[in-house]
């Protein structure tokens, strides 16, 4: 199937595709984030989601809500590319866009899954109560990865800040031997 007929801009389209397959009998999962910087972690995320039913759907952050919950620098990987990159996972039947507007709850309410994939922290004790309403059942999931997105933006930035450092020491202390050599010529 075509990547781009999976990737679906607004959360009311997939309502039709949602109904065919649960007359067809088929169990669909929902999961949704920011999925910034795809990595290992979110493909064997999707991949576990998937196990949970037939047709798993993926809702994506849009820029301006992961901005508008991560800051300003991310995300790193724009919203078009994000999405089109969890086509190529094989676990994914479909994408759609959550946007930072959108009501809260609606694309879960849209879908009405009947398995909800989360991971550890992102629902509280209560919010789980309150859509257990909606879903069929919720499935918590530990991180599938030892790094996160964000861990890899943070070493990533260390790195280049340490890069820095050094060059500039050196480059510093080049200086002030430059300067201090003057003083003793004069």
């Amino acid at each position: 199937m075509n990547q781009m007929v999976r990737i679906i801009f607004n959360p009311q389209e997939i309502k039709p595709i949602v109904a065919e397959a649960k007359k067809k009998g088929q169990k669909v999962v929902l999961t949704q984030g920011s999925f910034d910087l795809v990595h290992i972690g979110h493909a064997r995320y999707c991949e576990k989601a998937k196990s949970f039913g037939d047709l798993l759907i993926v809702g994506v952050d849009s820029d301006e809500k992961v901005r508008a919950r991560k800051g300003k620098n991310r995300p790193i990987v724009p919203q078009d590319e994000r999405m089109e990159m969890l086509t190529h996972l094989r676990s994914v039947d479909y994408v759609v866009l959550k946007e930072l507007g959108d009501p809260k709850f609606s694309l879960i309410k849209a879908v009405k899954p009947d398995v909800l994939v989360a991971t550890k922290g992102t629902y509280d004790t209560a919010t789980i109560r309150y859509l257990e309403t909606i879903c069929g059942k919720i499935v918590v999931l530990e991180p599938m990865a030892t790094t996160s997105t964000t861990g890899k933006i943070r070493l990533m930035q260390m790195k280049t800040a340490n890069s820095i450092k050094d060059k500039m020491t050196s480059k510093l202390i080049a200086s002030i031997e430059d300067v201090l050599a003057e003083f003793k010529d004069d």
